[in-house]
């Protein structure tokens, strides 16, 4: 049986809000939380960004059971990598144990911010196999210097580490990604039902690791009603990842998604209270090898009625999905 997520999302509620979504969602019965680390977020309408990590550490405090994990964070620009792994490594001390690092090569939304440009692609992956490599290092809390192509570390060290080494979740879209993630990962991410990631994950070095998608929902009574908060607030997610990690801010976000039509974003994101069409659309993931789905609900007004709605019918429903 899969594990079942909630997705924590910092571009669409405060960070107090966050924390408290986070508690409900542990006791609603969820198994594991995800959180988003933006600067920006995809929309001006989502209206929300804060600091990941600060409310990272909140939720560590305030929840008592439950793991959480980056979804993801990028370590090649916005974050150095030393810092990522300081960063990690706290949290998994706060957390005793609870704390996964998800890590990504990025989008240029968030990065361009510190003023370096956006690399192409293969020079991102070049930075994040780099990053992933020292931050690895760190985690086993003795100096490190490094010095690469892209990365310099001196005579860094971390002092503050947990029982275990934070494990380390990448996310994947393509073949390179799938690799990188086979080669240095203990999990992958990616956030669609993509069988053939999966399997090249497993094939390249991956067996045996879990494997997390992410599935958008729009719960609510009306389904009219979910269907056009979804056209408006998730209009941007059609573009893909090609599109999505290139365009610099919400306002080319906007651009582009005049164009997507209500339905490009309702046939993939289930719309109203319809639980079998949840199950439905999380088997694809299952069936497509994935071990863990985690739920991201559209609006940020509306996580509490989702996670009530999710507590009594959608979850047990779930629990059911072999």
């Amino acid at each position: 049986m899969a594990q079942i997520g909630y997705m924590l999302m910092c571009e669409q509620a405060p960070p107090r809000q966050l924390v408290q979504d986070a508690v409900a969602a542990e006791r609603a019965g969820f198994d594991y939380e995800t959180i988003s680390d933006h600067y920006f977020p995809w929309l001006e309408d989502l209206g929300h960004s804060s600091y990941a990590w600060s409310v990272l550490g909140a939720v560590a405090q305030a929840t008592e059971r439950i793991p959480f994990m980056t979804y993801v964070t990028c370590p090649i620009m916005r974050y150095h990598p030393a810092v990522v792994a300081q960063k990690a490594a706290t949290m998994g001390a706060l957390s005793e144990g609870r704390f996964t690092l998800g890590l990504g090569a990025g989008e240029n939304l968030n990065e361009h911010v510190v003023g370096r440009g956006w690399p192409p692609v293969n020079i991102r992956h070049e930075m994040f196999g780099e990053a992933i490599e020292i931050i690895q290092a760190l985690f086993d809390g003795e100096y490190v210097s490094y010095r690469g192509d892209h990365f310099t570390i001196d005579s860094a060290k971390l002092y503050d580490l947990p029982d275990q080494p934070v494990p380390v979740g990448i996310a994947a879209s393509g073949p390179q990604s799938v690799d990188l993630a086979a080669e240095y990962g203990d999990a992958l991410i990616a956030t669609d039902p993509d069988a053939g990631l999966v399997s090249r994950f497993h094939a390249s070095g991956g067996a045996g690791k879990p494997a997390y998608g992410m599935l958008t929902v729009s719960y609510d009574t009306d389904a009219e009603t979910a269907a056009e908060r979804a056209h408006r607030l998730w209009k941007w997610f059609p573009a893909g990842w090609k599109v999505l990690s290139e365009l610099p801010g919400p306002v080319n976000f906007a651009a582009y998604s005049r164009f997507v039509r209500p339905e490009d974003v309702t046939g993939h994101v289930p719309c109203g209270s319809d639980v079998d069409a949840v199950v439905r659309a999380v088997k694809e993931f299952t069936d497509a090898g994935f071990t863990h789905v985690t739920l991201a609900q559209v609006g940020g007004d509306h996580q509490r009625e989702f996670l009530a709605w999710a507590e009594k019918e959608l979850l047990p429903a779930l629990r059911d999905l072999s």
